[in-house]
């Protein structure tokens, strides 16, 4: 068994940007040399997510939107009283999807469905540069 750690590197464009990060992901399973195992995608920072979707033009209309209902950036959050950065609902948003998503791959390819894609997403209200590691653990 090893245990393999990379790190890809994205810009994002702020609020609701959602970047496909499949590929890169299954970039580094094929270099690796592991043929089959879980790969551990994990975003450093506490105002983005890491999940799976179908990436496609309604679904990245339609995402946001549903954050938005769920935690309205227009309501008082008590981190926005404390530091006054105005992203106290880009830290919810984030915490509730988490930081984190784990994926199998086999004959090095990732098991996804048909439709299903890993996706950044940026909940940050400012463009960031995010850094993903990845963790892969196989043989």
């Amino acid at each position: 068994m090893s245990v393999i750690t990379k790190t890809i590197t994205v810009r994002s464009n702020g609020e609701n940007d959602m970047i496909d990060i499949t590929r890169q992901t299954d970039e580094a399973i094929k270099a690796s040399g592991l043929q089959d195992g879980i790969v551990a995608i994990f975003v450093s920072g506490s105002t983005a997510a890491v999940t799976t979707i179908e990436y496609e033009p309604g679904l990245k209309k339609d995402f946001p939107e549903m954050l938005a209902r769920i935690a309205p950036s227009e309501i008082i959050y008590e981190h926005d009283n404390t530091w006054h950065d105005g992203n106290g609902h880009s830290h919810v948003r984030a915490s509730l999807l988490g930081p984190s998503l784990t994926v199998p791959f086999k004959n090095k390819g990732l098991m996804l469905g048909t439709w299903q894609q890993i996706v950044l997403l940026e909940m940050d209200t400012r463009p960031r540069d995010r850094k993903i590691i990845l963790q892969l653990i196989g043989e």
